[in-house]
């Protein structure tokens, strides 16, 4: 199994698990900002990992892991993947996801061209991707493997495209591949910078916890951990060709998943509640969606997967997790100082 991406947030939560259930792996990841080698702790250094710091957008760094680890599935997650800097500097976000997917794309092909023909028969590649390219919902309705692609942000755009160049590689060249689009993933290892472990440390610290426009906006979110049973079964079992939107029908309203990291923390540490005092509303995103939903039915009733992890149990164990694992997180802090970002102005 080869991991791009796989130092990543959603990337180690799957590398963790293909150790843990006995393959050999590969992560080949470039160690930006939002990556780092510690979030792979137990499997790295382990017998059946191996880890390659490299960038996909490297066509001789690709060629050179497809030639030496000679992988029968390739998972790809390495990308550029937050909304605010997108609008900061959307260059990164077109190079890596973009580019790095066309390189990633023709160094697969070339590998996968001359495979014996049992290897060839075998070899699958898992683009994993976002509901965000689908664009805004309204008040009903959920994103499903057949909602038209309308992005926002630079970010959503860069994913529409990479999603894309793989529907052709397909098409084209016969090229046995298959996308995902996730909701919003939470969990343990996620960048200080994102929602969730961003209001969890700021509440710790009695910080102000910054809220988009009112809070109204909506979102699917879905724990990592069901998130990579979801890629591992989607490698194994899927379709060529196919796509499958991965989510876990828990839509909650951001100033909702605030509101509860507070009492949460009402009840962990009372001395310093009530928390709810320190959410500050602060100006909007520009192009913010309102509302995200995924129908995950498709990969429920053709694959049998289900998640497994509701949201009030999944967001307290994030929550202790942040608290009893400062070691991770509190490095990651240099790298991102707490600055608003994205505001066009």
């Amino acid at each position: 199994m080869l991991v791009t991406g796989g130092a990543g947030f959603i990337g180690s939560a799957l590398v963790r698990r293909l150790v843990g259930a006995g393959h050999e792996v590969c992560t080949l990841d470039a160690l930006t900002y939002a990556g780092t080698r510690t979030s792979l702790r137990g499997v790295d250094p382990h017998p059946r990992h191996r880890f390659v710091e490299g960038d996909i957008r490297d066509a001789g760094t690709v060629a050179d892991v497809f030639a030496s680890f000679q992988p029968d599935r390739v998972f790809h997650l390495a990308a550029e993947s937050h909304v605010d800097r997108s609008i900061d500097g959307p260059g990164a976000f077109i190079s890596t996801n973009v580019t790095g997917t066309y390189v990633l794309l023709e160094a697969a092909r070339a590998y996968w061209d001359k495979l014996p023909g049992a290897a060839q028969a075998r070899f699958r590649f898992l683009h994993v991707s976002t509901d965000e390219v689908y664009g805004s919902l309204g008040a009903e309705g959920a994103f499903s493997e057949h909602s038209a692609y309308d992005p926002s942000s630079p970010y959503s755009a860069s994913k529409a495209a990479s999603d894309h160049l793989v529907k052709a590689w397909t098409r084209t060249y016969g090229f046995p591949a298959m996308i995902s689009n996730c909701s919003n993933n939470y969990g343990p290892y996620q960048f200080p910078e994102k929602l969730i472990p961003l209001t969890i440390l700021n509440t710790a610290a009695g910080r102000a916890l910054p809220v988009y426009g009112t809070g109204e906006h909506i979102r699917d979110w879905l724990h990592v951990e069901d998130h990579a049973s979801a890629l591992d079964l989607i490698a194994a079992q899927g379709q060529i060709g196919a796509t499958y939107t991965v989510g876990s029908r828990n839509e909650r309203r951001n100033i909702d998943v605030v509101r509860t990291i507070c009492a949460e923390m009402d009840a962990l540490r009372p001395e310093a509640a009530p928390h709810d005092r320190l959410i500050t509303f602060v100006e909007d995103r520009p192009g913010h969606d309102a509302r995200y939903a995924i129908d995950p039915t498709r990969l429920e009733q053709d694959l049998g997967w289900h998640a497994h992890h509701g949201f009030a149990d999944g967001i307290r164990a994030t929550i202790r997790w942040y608290l009893e694992n400062v070691d991770w997180w509190q490095p990651l802090q240099a790298r991102y100082a707490g600055a608003r970002l994205g505001v066009t102005r």
